[in-house]
């Protein structure tokens, strides 16, 4: 394989792009269009059969792309070794652009928001979700960066399949705001369009006064007495579930 130095490639853009930790990661980056400079993989010859198994569409781009390294070298690359052994470094997408995309109406899928977010794990679960469903993208307010390492892990790369970025309150896209709260009307009896933000308050405090403030519509999952709360993901995917359906 010819080409610069995948080692000293890495080093010089590692600060300034976005780590696909994994397998999976590159996989779904490769797909939905990344910019990826450098892949790197400990047993290159495994990582195709894995992807000639699992993403037979994505297996010739990985193969001009994955060069083979010793695992010392690997571990030195990322923060926590996969086990995978694959990474690789992707251009970030134009924050411009993306701005472009989540103003622009109509919409056909909502906006999520999620306000003030804590866990990066769950951010990323929440991203892997919005991608599934084809939803316009995902935005976070607060300190949280949704394009950090680890939420792009918990992502599995699915950052590169919608819109992801970090807003204020007063910076979201147009669209009727439906905030989940549990003192909202039953989001049953709720339709739910597709130009619509779909807000989601923090894992501990919920809505900020800010973001309550902007809510057009409070809406409340349904939920057995006694039981605290659902896990931010899930909260999600039942609201995108019921969206998906088409009606209240």
């Amino acid at each position: 394989m010819t080409g610069p130095d995948p080692v000293s490639l890495w080093h010089r853009l590692a600060d300034t792009s976005v780590l696909l930790d994994g397998f999976h990661a590159l996989k779904h980056a490769v797909r939905f269009g990344a910019d990826v400079p450098v892949a790197v993989a400990v047993d290159r010859a495994a990582a195709l059969a894995l992807a000639e198994e699992l993403a037979p569409d994505v297996r010739d781009t990985l193969d001009a792309l994955l060069t083979p390294v010793p695992e010392s070298v690997y571990a030195s690359l990322v923060p926590r070794p996969h086990p995978t052994a694959v990474a690789a470094l992707a251009v970030r997408p134009s924050r411009a652009a993306h701005l472009e995309k989540l103003a622009h109406v109509p919409r056909t899928a909502p906006v999520v928001v999620l306000d003030h977010p804590r866990n990066l794990g769950n951010a990323g679960a929440v991203i892997r979700l919005a991608a599934g469903f084809g939803a316009t993208g995902v935005v976070t307010t607060g300190t949280l960066d949704p394009w950090h390492p680890t939420v792009v892990r918990g992502g599995a790369g699915l950052h590169f399949a919608t819109v992801v970025e970090r807003l204020t309150v007063a910076e979201l896209p147009p669209g009727p705001v439906f905030a989940l709260d549990p003192e909202g009307d039953d989001i049953r009896g709720v339709k739910l369009p597709d130009d619509a933000v779909l807000a989601f308050g923090s894992e501990r405090s919920g809505l900020s006064p800010e973001l309550r403030a902007r809510a057009g519509h409070l809406v409340a999952l349904p939920m057995r007495p006694q039981v605290s709360s659902y896990n931010l993901a899930t909260s999600v995917a039942m609201t995108l579930y019921h969206w998906s359906l088409g009606g209240s």
